[in-house]
């Protein structure tokens, strides 16, 4: 089932894969020529870092089943307004797309069975339970990984495997010295508009899964992985945790400048605003003089990035000046004319309208080399019932899929 097309309409799917009230979409079977084909997924994950992983899995083609609570699943589900016309948030929507739904108690025994079955017949495992969750419940990762040798098993935590804290993006932000430099320099500290935290945690468990499958393909051994939103968060610190470590002297917060490079920040067109990011002496020379500053571009003691960083306060009070006189449009053309990193500050409504993006299954994958989206989000057990049945058969039994086992 290959949405060829993406749509503004919901999508309903049965729980025997028939499709019901489709708008404006064209099914196709699936081809199978992706590069995550035949590879199992079982997503135990529910909220942002751990369903985008298994989606993005899914989005290169590997076939994902997603275990829910029965009754209320993922708690992402209620996370609304908005809400779809089933129904369902789109906070939901855009991190579950290519999945299966079964909702299943893992505190019932006859439902435990399944997972057990689903977990010895995956590929890969993610979960994102605390830490003795799962063991709680008797679903034991190390006592299944024996039983299934090649088994990859991801978790997801905040803040370590041996952390029972919970793995919130907003805290994670707080304590890994993101929102410290983050926010006007005379303001509060502030968190980014998106929860990024979750974000990179979540693609660094595909790229540790990724690397994992590598290696059993060569020597035919799983890997027991842990991935945490803080050490996501504190890698993601990358040069500015460099400069505290070089200078000794804490990071701050710069709002919309950057603390290394000079003119590489916001400004306000005659219309709306523009971002300027000069990288290299060449580029600084070049968007002088595009914006009319002969004086600057000629002189001596601007001609490189030390030099700038000095006079800092000159060069924004005459680029801010030159910059109000035409629009952001105009700014732009002239300025990648000349090769100057700009851009224009869109709403996040610009953008979605630049893209193929959907109502029904977000934003376009980022990586490629898959077929996306092959499933709409699923609504709670909406495939339970032949998936208990049917196992990883759902997707050769009921939608056709064979991928040679």
């Amino acid at each position: 089932m290959l949405l060829r097309k993406r749509d503004r309409a919901p999508l309903y799917v049965s729980a025997s894969g028939a499709i019901l009230g489709v708008t404006a979409v064209t099914i196709e079977p699936p081809s199978r020529k992706t590069m995550l084909n035949s590879i199992r997924v079982l997503d135990l994950t529910r909220v942002l870092a751990g369903p985008l992983c298994t989606m993005m899995l899914g989005d290169l083609g590997a076939d994902i089943i997603k275990v829910e609570r029965p009754g209320t699943g993922d708690e992402t589900r209620g996370w609304g307004p908005p809400f779809d016309a089933r129904g369902e948030s789109a906070y939901y929507l855009s991190v579950n797309r290519n999945k299966l739904s079964a909702a299943l108690d893992l505190e019932d025994a006859a439902d435990r069975e399944v997972v057990e079955r689903l977990a010895l017949g995956a590929d890969v495992v993610v979960d994102n339970f605390r830490r003795g969750t799962l063991e709680r419940r008797g679903l034991d990762p190390d006592a299944l990984m024996k039983r299934n040798p090649r088994l990859i098993w991801c978790t997801i935590t905040g803040f370590g495997s041996e952390s029972r804290r919970p793995g919130y993006d907003f805290v994670t932000q707080a304590e890994s010295g993101w929102m410290a430099i983050t926010g006007d320099p005379q303001g509060d500290p502030m968190k980014v508009g998106v929860a990024l935290a979750d974000v990179v945690a979540g693609k660094d468990a595909v790229a540790a899964i990724l690397a994992a499958l590598v290696a059993r393909s060569r020597d035919g051994a799983g890997r027991r992985l842990f991935i945490s939103l803080m050490d996501s968060a504190r890698a993601a610190l990358v040069n500015v945790a460099q400069n505290v470590l070089v200078s000794g002297v804490d990071a701050s917060r710069w709002g919309n400048a950057h603390p290394n490079l000079v003119p590489y920040q916001l400004f306000d067109a005659a219309d709306r605003p523009i971002v300027i990011a000069v990288g290299s002496d060449a580029q600084w020379s070049s968007c002088a003089r595009v914006l009319g500053l002969p004086a600057l571009a000629a002189d001596p003691t601007l001609a490189t990035n030390a030099g700038r960083l000095a006079q800092r306060e000159r060069i924004i009070k005459e680029f801010s000046s030159a910059l109000r006189g035409a629009s952001a449009a105009q700014w732009l053309e002239r300025l990648d004319a000349v090769g100057v990193p700009a851009g224009i500050v869109k709403t996040v409504r610009e953008v979605t309208k630049e893209v193929d993006a959907s109502a029904v299954s977000g934003m376009p994958p980022a990586v490629g080399g898959g077929e996306s989206p092959r499933f709409p989000p699923p609504r709670l057990d909406e495939h339970g019932g032949v998936i208990r049945h049917s196992g990883w058969r759902v997707f050769e039994t009921t939608f056709g899929q064979s991928d040679g086992r």
